[in-house]
């Protein structure tokens, strides 16, 4: 592996991202005996387990970097070598943060712990995926599902946490397994709206330069093209419709592209539910 400065850029928000993980989980998740999602939910739910039913004492730390030993090494083989290094950075440093990190308590109210909770910890963890990191757990299982089947697979990690949060609600009262619910809740739709990796959107543009315009775009992107020969109704003088599917990251430095080419093309953007079909998808190295 091959390391440059953008991975220092990389390490950086990985580093960031494990430190505003750690700070939601000892302010809200632990202040307000929460369950967050994935495996640091489970964690929770076998250290706290162990605490009242066993009386032993076992670090968070500990089960939370034992329970990312198996998808570690699913992801190592199936997705790539630094996105799997840079994840067990973040939740290496989450089972360090958590901690040398006190707990603090801010509110005590559980509404506003669950919902603020859990749009941090959801922004946390989507800096790491947007770094080309995860957080480990059941996140790994997503964007190993996501890549191959070219979807957003988050509603897993909801799935997995319901069940953890079930088993809590039975073991230590609904009412914390309600709220853990809404801190959940909050935390997917940020990852959702924040990760664009997997959403796709389509793009028709309309120019009078399309050897220009194609070429260029073909520089910023490696995707596909299809042109059609068109008129304008109202001017009656000929165009090209250059049609392609892209990831949503993509879509201004495409643009940018295009206007270069051509400053005066017409693009229209818009939301794509999914494809059927061959599509390149950039491996996650």
């Amino acid at each position: 592996m091959k390391f440059t400065v953008k991975d220092l850029k990389r390490l950086f928000f990985v580093i960031l991202s494990a430190f505003l993980y750690s700070v939601a989980m000892q302010v809200f998740v632990n202040s307000g005996d929460l369950y967050p999602g994935g495996f640091a939910g489970l964690a929770l739910l076998i250290t706290r387990s162990a605490s009242r039913f066993f009386a032993l004492e076992i670090p968070f730390g500990v089960v939370y970097i034992a329970l990312n030993i198996l998808p570690t090494i699913l992801v190592f083989k199936y997705v790539g070598k630094k996105f799997t290094l840079y994840s067990m950075i973040q939740y290496g440093l989450v089972s360090l943060f958590t901690t040398v990190l006190p707990e603090v308590t801010i509110t005590e109210d559980p509404l506003l712990i669950s919902v603020f909770g859990g749009i941090l910890a959801g922004f946390a963890i989507s800096l790491a995926l947007n770094s080309g990191a995860s957080s480990g757990g059941v996140d790994f299982f997503a964007v190993y599902f996501s890549n191959r089947f070219n979807r957003p697979s988050w509603g897993l990690a909801l799935g997995f946490t319901t069940v953890v949060l079930l088993i809590s609600g039975a073991l230590f009262g609904w009412t914390i397994a309600l709220y853990s619910i809404i801190f959940q809740y909050c935390n997917t739709q940020v990852v959702s709206l924040r990760h664009t990796r997997y959403k796709l959107v389509s793009l028709m543009v309309v120019t009078r330069k399309p050897e220009e315009v194609t070429s260029s775009i073909l520089q910023t992107v490696r995707h596909g093209i299809t042109v059609l020969n068109g008129k304008g109704g109202y001017a009656r003088q000929d165009e090209t419709v250059l049609l392609m599917t892209i990831n949503a990251f993509q879509v201004d430095e495409l643009v940018q592209a295009a206007k270069k080419a051509d400053p005066h093309v017409f693009i229209s953007i818009s939301h794509t539910e999914r494809i059927v079909g061959n599509y390149y998808q950039a491996p996650l190295d």
